[in-house]
């Protein structure tokens, strides 16, 4: 079941329960010392990376993850760059060989350009992972329909874009984004496309159970600032998604009553009627 924890503020994936809702990439920093520094603004438990980047023939040294060595982190290696499922099969089969654990991000693009994940492999690698014994975190579009497919698929949360990947344009489609979330039996964690703090408030509001960021936070200005903001933006987001906000309206509505109105009446009439001096 969705997020059904006695700790009102664990979100729970696979059999794992997380104190963060921010998952964060080690990608694009300007060092690694930043990175860092960024990972601790942040307070993420999940880090994600891709597989291609890591040396997998002496893991425990690699460049990324030495830094990270001391840290009690779950890592979350993807696919980035796979072009089908069974070359997303064979890197998360590889990541898991060389102890980066059992969670995997599908990524499959089906487009260098705009990077837009292939719905059909997709699927396809989560299918086949999900028997294997992995926890399948797929990175998907703003589709309500094959989310959902995903899920019964097996996987363990599920990853909508924003936007494109790196673009920044935040949420394009917060409509689709809301019905994924208010249909979702598994996380939905709202992943690409994300450019500031609002963006995440706006995710978190419309549902999201997390986000993942990597490069509005990379290359922001100041990316230690930047994950901070974003920490705080994700925890007022989903506080206002509890609170409930108020209906739209098109017209006014007083927030006082109108009885007890010193001059004329609450609908302006006796305003209206006064002939200037």
């Amino acid at each position: 079941m969705r997020n059904e924890t006695n700790d009102r503020d664990a979100l729970v994936i696979g059999e794992t329960r997380l104190r963060s809702r921010f998952f964060i990439g080690t990608g694009r920093y300007p060092s690694p010392a930043v990175m860092l520094m960024a990972l601790e603004a942040s307070g993420a438990e999940v880090i994600t990376f891709a597989v291609r980047r890591v040396n997998l023939g002496c893991a425990e040294d690699d460049s990324i993850l030495s830094h990270l060595a001391d840290r009690k982190l779950i890592y979350l290696p993807n696919t980035s760059g796979a072009g089908n499922a069974d070359e997303a099969v064979r890197i998360a089969r590889l990541a898991r060989e060389a102890g980066l654990g059992r969670w995997v991000k599908v990524e499959i693009s089906a487009n260098s350009r705009t990077l837009l994940p292939d719905p059909i492999e997709t699927l396809r690698a989560t299918e086949r992972l999900v028997k294997e014994g992995f926890v399948v975190l797929p990175y998907a579009s703003d589709d309500p329909v094959l989310c959902k497919r995903l899920e019964e698929a097996g996987a363990a949360a599920v990853m909508p874009g924003g936007a494109p990947i790196g673009t920044g344009l935040g949420l394009l489609n917060p409509y689709h984004l809301g019905l994924i979330a208010e249909e979702a039996r598994v996380p939905v964690i709202v992943d690409a496309g994300l450019g500031s703090a609002a963006d995440v408030a706006q995710a978190m509001e419309l549902g999201a159970d997390g986000i993942l960021a990597n490069t509005p936070v990379a290359r922001a200005r100041d990316p230690v600032a930047m994950a901070r903001a974003m920490r705080l933006a994700l925890e007022a987001g989903r506080l206002s998604a509890e609170a409930g906000r108020i209906p739209r309206k098109r017209y006014a509505t007083a927030s006082s009553e109108p009885a007890g109105v010193l001059f004329g009446n609450a609908g302006g009439e006796a305003d209206s009627r006064r002939r200037p001096t």
